[in-house]
């Protein structure tokens, strides 16, 4: 992730300058590591709930390696550093006398590195345990103290920690102080100590020393040079020594980009979790996710409709089609009037049973958001066909007077001509005047308002409309109209009658007309389906754009801080990825 505007962040300024031409050049771990800290920073400042992890991301740093001691009270830490810094009686006594009054780390000098006594851990002191995981955090390596009374299950667990979670099974050394204390068995604890090491016992260095025997060795002007010797040989402090100089053989340049790779990992992972949700922000967020997926179960279940009810006016149309192009006279090429008659029919009531299903569809959708959300969730828009419900549409009765009015007009296609046919129709579908006509004459008869008002919903009974009805009933047979119009424009060429030249060649026109037929309608089928399938989606999607617009006092929070998180945990995921490939490397 770039800064804005394209310059570099204080961060990565300090880095270049600290690190000099390594950074920019040779690539090397300690320029990886502060260029991936730089951007850490950038993401972390993205937003207040992470600003503050900042101050903790690594930065150029090349000051003594730092080992630190971390172990429990008593375990002999101070004891630990005075043998290794070969401290005179007097200044022992001090570091040993105020070990137990220790809080915050406290480093020392030692052969050009630093070792830092760390408050002592398992006291049920949270300051102590709290300054000591800080301890933790700022070293390079550990020196992990225990005794030789083994250390129980909390302690084996701070143990697991260091070395597992916060990435130190490579930087160790485990000691075990205290070994010439009476009853100790040598081999005996060793063997412990690595059963409690689990995987990480042939991976971590365990050192048995006893420090006080190494101080008394080089302070106690009573012991004889033999007795010295063995006291310093049997300390075991000489082997700790070569273990130390060992992990921190690398330098700062190669222990260091570890040590803060593994504290990069740390800051990355708290700000992961400091992305955790709870109390109020959880349940917008929930809530947001609720309101989320219930738009998805409407828009699935009526994209399901308008797909499948998309299909069937296809195989409709193409079925229609093969019917009259299967009744192509061999005489003169005409389709007969009833198949002619029935073939419109058939369109016609594709394209209604199709409104009516789609319609329904979307009903159901809105039905359910209702039921969730009540009146917040607004009514959909009539389908383009204005069909407000199933048995709301004007396919009429048998006997109705419109469906004997249209087969009427189909009979007397051929006669009339279809562009007369084609002018009535279009004028009824263009102009409310034309269409309230007809509404208004089906609504004078019994059987023409049961043909008008399916649904109940324009009617008061004969010659009687409720109020908006006519407005209604007006869109209702425009529309309707136009589906007439639709269907005789389909028809048209089942209309076309040409003669057919009485020759040798009769056969194979009346076949190429039945394939052009075939062909028509398969065509028809084809755009009528994406047609449908177009103006079906975006209808959903007006709509859909609706509900999202009513209902975003419900998701406005909930999807902000939803957006908020999945943005800052793909940038923070992402750099977590690339410091762990820094920790592990071999991995």
């Amino acid at each position: 992730m770039s800064s804005p505007s394209g310059s570099r962040s204080a961060r990565t300024q300090e880095a270049e300058k600290a690190m000099g031409p390594r950074l920019t050049t040779d690539g090397g771990p300690s320029a990886r590591v502060l260029a991936l800290s730089a951007r850490a920073e950038e993401v972390l400042n993205a937003h207040p709930r992470t600003r503050d992890l900042t101050a903790s991301l690594p930065q150029a740093d090349t000051s003594p390696l730092r080992i630190a001691l971390l172990g429990p009270y008593s375990a002999g830490k101070s004891m630990l550093i005075a043998a290794l810094r070969r401290l005179p009686a007097a200044e022992v006594e001090r570091l040993v006398d105020a070990a137990p009054k220790t809080q915050e780390a406290t480093p020392h000098p030692w052969n050009g590195m630093t070792l830092v006594d760390l408050p002592g851990t398992l006291s049920g002191n949270d300051e102590h345990s709290a300054a000591a995981r800080r301890g933790v955090r700022g070293a390079d390596a550990l020196m992990i103290v225990t005794t030789s009374e083994l250390p129980g299950e909390a302690e084996t667990k701070a143990i697991l920690q260091a070395l597992d979670t916060d990435g130190f099974a490579n930087r160790s050394v485990v000691v075990i102080n205290k070994m010439s204390a009476e009853n100790s068995d040598r081999d005996v604890i060793l063997d412990e100590i690595r059963k409690r090491l689990g995987p990480f016992a042939d991976r971590v260095p365990i050192v048995p020393t006893d420090a006080r025997d190494y101080v008394d060795a080089a302070n106690d002007p009573e012991l004889t040079d033999e007795h010295r010797e063995l006291l310093v040989s049997e300390s075991g402090i000489d082997a700790l020594i070569a273990e130390l100089r060992r992990i921190t053989a690398p330098g700062v340049s190669g222990v260091r980009p570890k040590a803060q790779a593994c504290e990069l990992l740390r800051v990355l992972t708290e700000a992961e979790q400091l992305w955790d949700l709870d109390g109020k922000e959880l349940d917008a967020a929930q809530t947001a996710k609720k309101v989320e997926e219930s738009f998805s179960r409407a828009k699935e279940t009526v994209l399901d409709a308008l797909e499948r009810e998309s299909k069937v006016v296809a195989s409709r149309i193409r079925t229609a089609g093969g019917r009259a192009a299967d009744s192509v006279s061999e005489k003169n090429g005409t389709v007969p009037v009833d198949i002619a008659t029935a073939v419109t029919g058939e369109l016609i009531d594709a394209r209604t049973d199709f409104d009516v299903r789609y319609s329904s569809s979307v009903r159901a959708a809105f039905d359910a958001l209702v039921a969730e959300y009540g009146d917040a969730a607004p009514e959909p828009e009539a389908w383009v066909n204005e069909v407000d419900a199933p048995e709301a549409t004007l396919a009429a009765p048998t006997q109705s007077p419109y469906e004997r009015a249209l087969r009427e007009a189909a009979e007397k296609a051929e006669k009339v001509g279809a562009k007369k046919l084609h002018a009535l129709i279009e004028k009824v579908a263009a102009e409310p005047e034309a269409a309230a006509k007809i509404a208004n004459w089906l609504n004078k008869t019994r059987a023409g308002q049961k043909v008008l008002d399916a649904g109940g919903k324009i009617t008061n009974g004969v010659d009687k409309f409720k109020p908006w009805g006519r407005i209604k009933a007006t869109k209702k047979v425009a529309s309707t109209a136009g589906k007439v119009q639709w269907a005789l424009a389909v028809m048209g060429p089942l209309m076309d009658v040409k003669s057919i030249a009485q020759d040798q060649s009769r056969w194979k026109a009346i076949q190429k007309r039945r394939q052009a037929l075939r062909d028509h309608f398969a065509d028809v089928a084809l755009r009528q389906r994406t047609n449908l399938t177009d103006t079906g989606e975006r209808h959903l999607s007006e709509w859909i754009a609706e509900v999202e617009q009513s209902l975003s006092g419900l998701t406005k929070q909930g999807t902000e801080i939803s957006a908020a998180r999945e943005r800052a945990l793909e940038g923070i995921r992402s750099l977590r990825d690339e410091a762990e490939k820094l920790v592990r490397p071999g991995d």
